[in-house]
């Protein structure tokens, strides 16, 4: 097994993950990454003198990372600084209002009481009671495990676990879901805004979406140094187990022979050989044929409208008033609907946008007043259409951006918040600056949208068409966002192992805790 020689392309957190659990059993792994330094969407933009994470911003099930750091005999807190917060976020709403949730849930039920009405306050207790149980039904036989079907997930929960899913309502919606628990629109709002997680409408997306409720309850935490220093202590821990890491490497194609992975050819013509290859990329790059029209094969392409969301960001370093802004921040207008209307129907920036602004230097306590406000990194990011490839788009052009924009500042300013920001403090990320970033995407930073009652069993696992290739990362099973990613990855090098070992491979995968 030591001979079997081990290529990760793409050096997101999903790469990252499975070449630890890869090399860390003996096998020699070379990862490939074609920017600077790996991280995939964990990435920084510079705005003026400051570098602001400008990709994922929340971390949660922290149980994902201490699991993976132990088994590879590191505690995480050695080498990561992680802060708790007690607010979740705080949202606020064009008409007025403000409301934060916090890891405590009896205090969020008391600040709903005080923001709406008792009776929302035990509606929302209910609601986070449902949610525990559809997390608790889900996490071992769907989170972690390998993608079962329809039938294979109804016979690993049984019947108790059936029960609980169809308490919900086989066909229903997240928004149906919300409409039942809740009488306030705010808080449909609120708690809709889950589904956008996964790059999806709350309108469209199933209603055990609300599971992301239990998994902010379990914690949030801030990283000192931002995300990125969780791509960076992931690489860390990887070259300590051997893995030969490969920036301003790209991949241009894999070479498949007689139906099996051979060797990885990169942009300058160098090959290198390879018995097995990780892809940890959006698999409709791959499906497109951007890796070579043979590994085209490897797994279904993913149509236009099955797309998940893009954003619109703005990576700002600039001085904030009027808003006593935490960590998370979430600012809502008033016709929440119209905004995934625009964007999946109407494929066009939302006129009324919600947005979210991560504040990266405010964890969740005061900030004393003293002088002349002093600059600020802020990510500022609304909801977008996923059709960043579109050409000569009118729906993404300068003038459709800057509007966009122009709503979105006016929004903040009708929730109180200013944000003094200039050109040269300012870098904006459209869909289509995605869409380079992560060909065949068309910008959809999530793979697939999580639209419809099977949209749980569209991705792909970790098994591709091809022998010898194996699929990692957001587009994969089990799903987007930052933990999801890292057990897509951890499941790819399981399931890799698995096919090495002829009694292994006839067994169900699925990552312990």
């Amino acid at each position: 097994m030591p001979d079997r020689r081990i290529v990760v392309v793409g050096g997101g957190v999903a790469g990252l993950v499975a070449a630890i659990d890869l090399a860390r059993q003996g096998l020699p792994v070379t990862l490939l990454e074609r920017a600077a330094e790996p991280g995939g969407k964990l990435r920084q933009v510079r705005a003026g003198t400051a570098a602001i994470d400008s990709g994922p911003t929340v971390f949660t099930m922290r149980w994902v990372f201490d699991d993976l750091f132990a088994q590879a005999g590191v505690e995480l807190e050695s080498v990561l600084t992680l802060e708790p917060l007690e607010i979740l976020a705080r949202h606020a709403w064009s008409r007025g209002g403000q409301l934060d949730l916090f890891a405590d849930t009896e205090r969020s039920a008391q600040a709903i009481a005080e923001f709406s009405s008792p009776a929302e306050s035990r509606r929302f207790l209910a609601f986070c009671e449902q949610a525990h149980r559809v997390y608790q039904t889900l996490e071992g036989p769907y989170m972690r495990s390998s993608r079962p079907d329809a039938l294979g997930l109804t016979r690993s929960i049984g019947l108790r676990g059936t029960a609980v899913l169809t308490g919900l309502g086989p066909f229903r919606t997240l928004w149906n879901a919300l409409s039942r628990h809740f009488h306030d629109p705010r808080l449909q709002q609120l708690f809709g805004r889950y589904a956008t997680y996964c790059g999806s409408s709350p309108f469209d997306a199933p209603a055990t979406l609300m599971l992301v409720a239990q998994v902010e309850m379990q914690g949030v935490w801030a990283i000192r140094g931002g995300m990125i220093e969780l791509a960076r202590a992931l690489a860390g821990l990887a070259r300590r187990h051997g893995v030969l890491i490969r920036c301003q490497a790209n991949c241009r194609r894999i070479v498949i022979e007689r139906g099996r992975v051979r060797a990885v050819e990169l942009d300058d013509g160098e090959r290198i050989e390879a018995d097995e290859v990780v892809f940890n990329g959006d698999v409709n790059a791959l499906s497109s044929g951007l890796l070579g029209g043979d590994a085209a094969q490897a797994c279904r392409p993913t149509a236009v409208s099955d797309r998940s969301l893009s954003a619109l960001t703005w990576s700002i370093h600039a001085p904030t008033h009027g808003f006593d802004l935490v960590r998370h921040n979430v600012f809502f207008d008033d016709d929440y609907a119209s905004e995934f209307r625009d964007i999946f129907k109407g494929r066009r920036l939302p006129t009324q946008p919600t947005v979210y602004v991560c504040a990266q230097d405010r964890t969740d306590q005061p900030r004393e007043a003293s002088g002349p406000a002093q600059p600020e990194r802020l990510l500022c990011l609304v909801n977008a259409p996923p059709d960043g490839d579109a050409s000569n788009s009118p729906e993404l052009s300068d003038a459709a951006i800057q509007a966009c924009g122009d709503r979105a500042f006016a929004l903040l300013s009708r929730c109180g918040l200013t944000v003094e920001h200039t050109p040269g403090s300012s870098v904006t990320t459209s869909p289509r600056d995605f869409h380079r970033l992560f060909p065949a995407t068309g910008g959809a930073l999530y793979g697939r949208s999580s639209h419809g009652w099977m949209s749980a069993f569209a991705r792909p696992d970790a098994r591709s068409a091809i022998d010898g290739l194996w699929l990692a990362g957001g587009s994969a099973h089990p799903g987007a966002g930052v933990p999801m990613a890292a057990l897509s990855g951890r499941l790819a090098a399981a399931t890799l192992m698995a096919s090495l070992d002829p009694i292994a491979r006839r067994r169900s995968i699925q990552i312990s805790r």
